[in-house]
């Protein structure tokens, strides 16, 4: 009997495969796999070119361009009307600081006005006044000039009595006094001739004197009028920077919003520029979603999103659109930012920001927060 003849099924054993056998059970196992990874690829590539039109993260939140709500005046605070969370409308009063020091500020501006207007009618009455004394000085050196001109003949007629004596005075037909007479007059005739002439010279200068006035007066006031001279001009400056100081005792909402951060009290002393709270527009938010860098190949500014918020689960659905990319990653903007260049160096996916901007009517309808976690979903089919 055979080995084969021996071995039966009561005796529990089971005849051992053979190496044939074994190569093809392998051999089947290898195609079953193969056919599986051509199946895999197949089905990846099907995804890829029809159905991957989609990158999204969860790496969401909402922001805003919150404003700083800050004092343009230095005072006491005099009314505080909004606490934090309150939600104002654009022009609502916000905060309320003591006037009364820029009331006074603007009489004083209204006065410096008016005084500077009546300098300008006064610098008009001067020219008339000056331009009078031109007229009046032409006259003065006329009459000066006649008085040379009187002069000089009562110079000559003594001139010629004195020239007559002299040749009698040869002759002894006349006395030595009378000579002597003679002689003085002619001295008297020369001294009022240079007094006539100085009188003239003075008459001259005056009438200089009158004209260059006139024409520095008339310069201050030259191609103006009471409105456009330059001191009312800058009367005028003036009293609108007070008003205007006034007016900024009255701090407003610059836009519809929430109150977050007050941080003032009524009774407390605000310099300029101090931030007393901020305000955040609810209908004017947006997110910044940070993507991988691998998945930004083909996002495009002007591309649909869908969004969704914690806040509201997956039943409200936002819609957005990007509108553009960060300037960097979150890393490279750090206080502190990664230094690479180390031994120990291990590459890390970077995320850069998408930012989205959202529809104001859908915010109207179920308001966000800004901070909020939200999950972006970019059609990259959009255009």
């Amino acid at each position: 009997m055979t080995d084969a003849q021996n071995t039966s099924p009561e005796s529990g054993q089971m005849p051992e495969p053979s190496d044939t056998v074994l190569k093809a059970k392998r051999k089947k196992a290898l195609v079953f796999v193969a056919l599986i990874l051509i199946i895999a690829a197949i089905l990846y590539a099907l995804w890829s070119l029809f159905f991957n039109h989609s990158v999204s993260t969860d790496n969401a939140y909402v922001g805003a361009e919150t404003a700083s709500i800050t004092s343009m005046v230095n005072g006491q605070v005099e009314q505080v009307s909004v606490s934090d969370t309150q939600s104002v409308k654009q022009g609502q009063l916000l905060v309320r600081v003591d006037n009364r020091d820029a009331q006074i500020a603007v009489a004083q501006a209204q006065a410096e006005l008016m005084k500077a207007k009546r300098q300008y009618k006064q610098t008009q009455a001067n020219s008339s006044a000056l331009n009078s004394q031109v007229f009046v000085s032409d006259d003065g050196i006329h009459s000066a000039e006649a008085q040379v001109a009187k002069a000089k003949t009562e110079l000559n007629k003594a001139q010629d009595d004195l020239s007559r004596r002299l040749k009698l005075s040869v002759s002894g037909a006349i006395s030595k006094e009378e000579l002597s007479t003679a002689q003085s007059a002619v001295n008297n005739a020369q001294a009022g001739f240079d007094l006539a002439q100085a009188g003239l010279a003075q008459a001259q200068s005056s009438q200089k004197a009158a004209q260059s006035t006139l024409a520095a007066n008339e310069a201050l006031i030259l191609g103006s009028n009471e409105t456009s001279t330059p001191d009312v001009l800058i009367a005028q400056a003036r009293l609108k920077q007070a008003m205007l100081d006034l007016e900024r005792t009255e701090i407003k909402a610059p836009f519809d919003g929430v109150i977050t951060r007050r941080n003032i009290q009524v009774g407390q002393r605000v310099a300029a520029g101090s931030v007393l709270m901020m305000l955040v527009p609810m209908n004017k938010l947006y997110v910044d979603a940070n993507f991988k860098e691998s998945q930004l190949a083909k996002v495009k500014a002007g591309q649909n999103v869908i969004l969704t918020s914690d806040l509201y689960g997956d039943e409200v659905e936002f819609h957005g659109k990007v509108v553009g990319f960060s300037g960097g990653t979150g890393s490279a903007f750090a206080l502190i930012p990664a230094q690479n260049a180390t031994g120990n160096w291990i590459k890390v996916v970077q995320r850069l920001p998408v930012r989205i901007v959202l529809d104001p009517q859908e915010l109207m309808e179920h308001p966000l927060r800004v901070g909020l976690s939200m999950e972006a979903k970019i059609n990259l089919a959009s255009k």
